[in-house]
Parts: structure tokens; sequence; C-alpha cells
């Protein structure tokens, strides 16, 4: 069957399928299929050359868009691999974009553990015991507690 299908479309059957991942890349995006679908459509490219040589069957046509593939899916993901720099790199970690600001401490910290308030946030802090308004610098931070110093 497999045979009968690539005879029938030949080369053109190779680049339909590239045409086709790389359209589920856009429906499903994660920079996967973008790499098979670039196989694909190269395997079609090369194709076109050995359409005619005895030794271009549809099982060394499947290696060859196998192998295509594997290395397509390394070569991609590591020219991908620097380029996660946002322009924003804090801005999924609340507590992280917080380091540096100031505030006023609206319960003291005794014991090590006290509350501030930032924008519209209340955080629990620790650090060393600070009277209730005292003002303090964020210094660190760790899940949803912030470190603080005296300001």
């Amino acid at each position: 069957m497999i045979e009968r299908i690539i005879l029938e479309l030949g080369p053109w059957g190779w680049w339909a399928l590239g045409l086709v991942l790389l359209a589920a890349e856009v429906v499903a995006p994660g920079m996967f299929l973008v790499w098979i679908g670039i196989a694909a459509i190269l395997t079609g490219a090369v194709s076109l050359l050995l359409w005619e040589a005895s030794f271009w069957v549809w099982q060394v046509q499947l290696v060859f868009f196998a192998l295509l593939a594997v290395v397509a899916v390394f070569v991609g993901r590591r020219l991908l691999a620097g380029s996660d720099a946002s322009d924003e790199p804090l801005l999924n970690q609340r507590g992280a974009r917080l380091i540096g600001r100031t505030a006023v401490l609206e319960k003291p910290i005794s014991e090590g553990r006290g509350r501030i308030r930032l924008d519209d946030t209340t955080w629990t802090v620790s650090g060393p015991d600070l009277p209730a308004g005292a003002r303090v610098k964020v210094t660190g931070s760790s899940g949803g507690r912030l470190t603080v110093e005296s300001a």
C-alpha cells in the first residue's frame, strides 16, 4: 500500500506531507513538527532529482526521511536553544521582580516573620526583628516569602 501511494504521488507526496506537518505546527505550536515538515519537503526535493534512480525505492526514501527528520530536529533545537531570552525574564516570577524595592512593614518582624504591602499585595517577609512602620528593602525571594533587611 505504501509503495503504491508513493509511486502514484511521486515526489509531490513528500511535499504534501511536509505542508500538512507545517500546517499542523500552526494548529499545535511547539516548534517540533516544523522540523519534520522541513525534512519531508527536503525528501521531496531529493526525490525530484533521484526519482528515476533504481536505488531510490520507497524503503530508501522512508529511511532517508527518518534520518533527515532526526537531524533536522537536533539542528533546529540547537538553533533555538539560545533564543529563549525574553525582554522580561522575570515575567512569571513575581517575588523576584520585587527584589530591590522598599516598603514599610505592615506588621512587625518578630521571630523572623512579618508582613509588608507592595502594590496591591500583602507579602510574608523574613528578616531581622523590626517594628511595624520600619522601612525595609527586599533582598530575596523564595516561593511566596520575601527576604528583607532594614532600609
